[in-house]
């Protein structure tokens, strides 16, 4: 019966804390970073000091959902940045998981698609286990508050993974138009859609998976 008792609390547990890095929520410091972009330099979000902020979203070339959401990942880029807001995109996957991610392969569809942001390479997963990043795509907005960069919006890009135009809840842009106008943002965090990321065995172990 003791027994018993003690798995059963120890099922309620798991289940209201699962384990893994939960990573950042809305109003937390988000960690900077320097990784590889595609150019072979290193790119930090403090490389630029006029910068009001960024979009950071960790996506892939593998992710089926990632390829739907590229075009509308670089519309985005090219709306925000020169209101303060680039794009910088993270490939969070091991490449030994999934080859077609490699940095090589990285370079190849950031010059197909001519991505006008940096397409940088978190080979240890250090950064995306941080943010606590599940799928691709997975969006984080930070706004720069003096050297600190505070997550204002985690999630989905939109509501409809299939087509841009299909969409009626376009996230990312309202809480761009909310953070640049000082409003509240109505929807702070939304479910992030898209393929789950692909972890290295060593991240596994550290995520308890």
């Amino acid at each position: 019966m003791k027994t018993l008792l003690i798995t059963l609390l120890t099922s309620i547990f798991l289940l209201s804390n699962p384990p893994g890095n939960p990573g950042y929520k809305v109003g937390d410091k988000a960690m900077d970073f320097k990784l590889k972009n595609v150019d072979d330099t290193f790119v930090s979000m403090a490389d630029n000091k006029e910068n009001k902020g960024y979009i950071v979203v960790f996506t892939c070339n593998t992710c089926p959902v990632s390829v739907l959401y590229e075009d509308r990942i670089i519309d985005l880029h090219n709306k925000y940045a020169s209101k303060g807001y680039p794009v910088i995109a993270i490939n969070p996957n091991d490449p030994k998981v999934k080859p077609g991610d490699s940095f090589e392969k990285m370079k190849v569809r950031a010059k197909e698609k001519g991505f006008p942001f940096s397409y940088i390479f978190d080979s240890t997963q250090e950064i995306t286990m941080a943010y606590g990043a599940t799928n691709t795509p997975h969006v984080y907005i930070v706004e720069r508050v003096k050297e600190d960069y505070i997550v204002r919006y985690i999630g989905a890009i939109d509501n409809n993974s299939k087509k841009a135009e299909a969409a009626t809840k376009l996230y990312v842009e309202d809480a761009l138009t909310s953070l640049l106008a000082g409003d509240p943002i109505a929807t702070p965090s939304t479910k992030a859609i898209g393929c789950t990321i692909k972890w290295s065995a060593e991240s596994k172990k550290k995520l308890g998976k």
